[in-house]
């Protein structure tokens, strides 16, 4: 009697078998499907599907000499040759086939260690690449998010620092909501030996980098990356999603857009929305997604609002957008140089031609005029104003100025580059405010303002060399910490 209730389990647990073992078979995820990666600010397309599959991501690292400045150059270490790296996009639930490629002409080797992948430092352990090699390795995305990845080969922080880092999207399975437009930006910080906007080649400095104190801090990898005519672009009444990331190695980022209100904010990556947000905090090695919806027409300048890594080291970008304006959201002018800078032109090629050539021995005073007038255009006209004519009783005017013409070059030089304070005369109208040292500035760009200065609005002409501004700058006592 006891072996009847026995039998009828045991074939009722043989006939549940299949059907968990039917259960528990993976779904054919089809023909593997290569991965299409995009260099910033673009940012690949949905992956639009239902279900997961087999994603083939084949990623190039590359040390290549490109320009962190106008005038400036570095040697930075990239992955796919740009900084930061290629945009990565899969969905949660992929398998994904990744091929990291050493090219030939590196001198070091990397790896890569993606935020996003589940294993032994996500994927470091497995990716290990000599010059001239390529490593396999397959992970499972299991997290949706957008996630950082970035060299993990000793010494970390330098491969860091030379811009070895990226931005991985992990879809959620129903996929992301649709916008008018995606872009890719990542912040990070560089140290060079050299200051801030100095002309050459610059090398990277290990002692600044351990310091904490970076030369730049900069918008994909270099000052002036997405200004003027490199600036994102949407119309009003459009909705953008902005994927951005900090790649560090050492500075947080307090991520702002000056004009707009993040309508929602996924911080740190992760699926936890804030809204109405004005400042997200982005830590380095993090990201998130900031979206909004465009009013108004305008230039939106996105920023570090730890403010001096904006106007002094380069954290600097732009949104311009185009249509009709709205005067019940917003009624007033748009002023690109209040909050640009120098970077309020299209661009400062005339000051990279300047430096070529004073490179080369063959600077001529032309070449001065233009780069001075670009830098003029960002530096100077928001008091001295573009025409030269200044500001009645404040700001003295710098057009047919008979107190500029009265100077010594060395008196000249020291104004700007020390400052001036207290009474002036300027052409029969006294003038009293203060003017403060622009000392941050280099050599060359000084030499380059004045010059221009001197040779417009109906002065006398002239030419400020650079060895004079460095002669002034270093008979200048300055107490200890001042700028330069």
């Amino acid at each position: 009697m006891l072996l009847r209730p026995l039998s009828l389990a045991l074939a009722a647990a043989l006939l549940t078998v299949p059907a968990v073992a039917a259960a528990k078979a993976p779904a054919d995820p089809g023909p593997p499907i290569e991965a299409i990666l995009t260099s910033p600010p673009n940012v690949p397309p949905a992956t639009n599907r239902h279900k997961p599959a087999k994603v083939v991501v084949h990623l190039q690292v590359i040390e290549k000499e490109m320009q962190i400045a106008d005038g400036t150059t570095y040697t930075f270490w990239t992955f796919g040759g740009t900084v930061p790296g290629s945009f990565i996009r899969v969905r949660q639930g992929d398998t994904v086939e990744f091929h990291l490629m050493n090219d030939p002409t590196s001198k070091m080797p990397h790896n890569i260690d993606l935020h996003g992948v589940t294993g032994p430092g996500g994927g470091a352990a497995s990716s290990f690449t000599a010059p001239g090699h390529q490593s396999q390795f397959t992970f499972k995305a299991l997290n949706q998010g957008i996630y950082v990845y970035h060299c993990a080969t000793a010494p970390v922080g330098m491969h860091v620092a030379n811009g070895m880092y990226g931005l991985i999207l992990v879809e959620p399975p129903e996929g992301l909501k649709p916008v008018d437009h995606e872009y890719y930006v990542m912040q990070g910080d560089f140290y060079t030996v050299g200051k801030y906007r100095e002309k050459g080649h610059q090398d990277f400095d290990m002692q600044r980098a351990i310091d904490e104190k970076p030369t730049y801090v900069l918008f994909n990898g270099r000052e002036g990356a997405l200004t003027g005519d490199k600036a994102l672009a949407a119309l009003t009444n459009q909705s953008v999603r902005l994927f951005v990331g900090n790649g560090g190695p050492n500075l947080v980022s307090s991520f702002h857009v000056i004009g707009e209100i993040f309508d929602t904010v996924r911080p740190e990556g992760g699926t936890v929305e804030q809204h109405n947000v004005q400042t997200t905090l982005i830590p380095a090695g993090g990201a998130a997604m900031v979206e909004f919806h465009t009013e108004v027409p305008g230039s939106y300048i996105l920023v570090d609002h730890s403010i001096f890594r904006a106007f002094n080291k380069g954290a600097l970008a732009m949104l311009k957008v185009d249509g009709p304006e709205d005067k019940t959201v917003y009624s007033g002018k748009e002023v690109d140089s209040t909050y640009l800078g120098d970077m309020a032109g299209p661009n400062l090629h005339p000051v990279d031609v300047a430096a070529k050539a004073a490179a080369a021995g063959t600077l001529t005073v032309q070449d001065q005029i233009a780069a001075g007038k670009a830098l003029f255009a960002g530096t100077c006209s928001a008091c001295h104003q573009a025409n030269g004519e200044g500001l009645a009783s404040v700001f003295p005017p710098l057009a047919k100025s008979d107190f500029l013409a009265a100077l010594s070059p060395d008196d000249l030089v020291a104004i700007p580059l020390n400052g001036h304070t207290g009474k002036i005369t300027v052409n029969g109208k006294e003038y009293d405010s203060v003017m403060p040292p622009m000392s941050q500035m280099t050599d060359d760009e000084i030499a380059n303002i004045l010059t221009y200065v001197l040779n417009s609005w109906g002065n006398p002409g002239g030419h400020i060399a650079k060895d004079l501004v460095a002669k002034v700058r270093a008979s200048t006592p300055r107490p200890a910490g001042a700028a330069h």
